[in-house]
């Protein structure tokens, strides 16, 4: 019965540790407006440079005049519109990013209004 109990305790501690190694959620946080501003952060933080993986968008959309819209430049065509110019609120999008540049944008303002990203 002891020797149940320590490898039921030795069991218990393998899988303790192994769920304490996963690796952090990847979630991206991003926000467009009220004013003309666009961002997208990681743990309070600028995206500048991401691993390649599956990423969880959370994007707030705070003005019915703007949009987020997220496209790959090079090494492939992707384009997705996360948030509609004709509402406001928060989006939550799951999306797998390969090796190359993004730019996240508001489409009526894209000038002006947006930031790049490389995966690596």
């Amino acid at each position: 019965m002891m020797r149940t109990f320590a490898v039921l305790a030795a069991l218990a501690l393998v899988v303790a540790a192994a769920a304490a190694a996963r690796p952090a959620a990847k979630t991206l946080t991003g926000a467009v407006g009220p004013g003309y501003t666009i961002s997208l952060k990681q743990n309070g933080k600028s995206v500048k440079k991401l691993t390649a993986g599956t990423y969880t968008f959370r994007v707030a959309d705070k003005s019915s005049m703007h949009n987020f819209e997220l496209e790959k430049e090079r090494g492939g065509k992707f384009e997705k519109e996360i948030t509609d110019v004709s509402g406001t609120g928060t989006t939550t999008v799951k999306i797998k990013l390969t090796k190359g540049t993004y730019t996240y944008y508001c489409k009526p303002h894209e000038s002006f209004m947006h930031g790049s990203f490389t995966v690596t």
